[in-house]
């Protein structure tokens, strides 16, 4: 497996074959693409009863949609379930993986990393921590996430829930 680099992500940009909406050239760095917040995210409810963790559990149930106008605090230990501005088209032999820019790492802000799966065409939802001691102010339009795409051993085509997820 192999790590797409600039020249490449561009040409298959060019060629129609990956699909960044809206995109910006200037995301793309040597190795990966950065990608944006968008100005929704989940916060989850200020309660204390046990959520059951199974196949069944649904995070709506616990988590309730704002729309941020101008930042949002995340207070130390607190987390969010984010989503990018950018919708990502994957071909039946690319995945990526999302991870936190060093940048904003650096200061205690951590994404889970995720992984996107091949043939895959959504908005990638970001999940934020604040690892450090200070509330952070989140924006919209920040460059938060990277993605960095590799190259599969034969194709796939992702057919789950969020499969063509838009929404958060």
């Amino acid at each position: 497996m192999a790590i797409y680099t600039r020249s490449v992500i561009l040409n298959l940009i060019k060629q129609g074959k990956l699909k960044i909406s809206p995109f910006d050239e200037k995301n793309i760095g040597p190795g990966s693409i950065d990608l944006t917040l968008s100005n929704q995210i989940r916060e989850f409810k200020r309660v204390w009863e046990t959520f059951d963790i199974k196949p069944s559990s649904d995070y709506t149930k616990i988590t309730d949609v704002k729309t941020i106008k101008k930042y949002h605090i995340l207070r130390p230990k607190e987390s969010v379930i984010a989503i990018t501005k950018e919708t990502i088209t994957l071909p039946e032999d690319i995945a990526g993986w999302l991870y936190t820019r060093s940048r904003y790492a650096r200061i205690g802000l951590m994404a889970t990393p995720s992984f996107v799966q091949p043939g895959s065409s959504n908005k990638p939802v970001v999940e934020l921590f604040n690892s450090g001691n200070r509330p952070l102010a989140l924006y919209p339009d920040t460059k938060v996430v990277q993605l960095i795409l590799e190259t599969t051993v034969g194709e796939a085509k992702y057919k789950g829930k969020f499969k063509e997820q838009k929404k958060i």
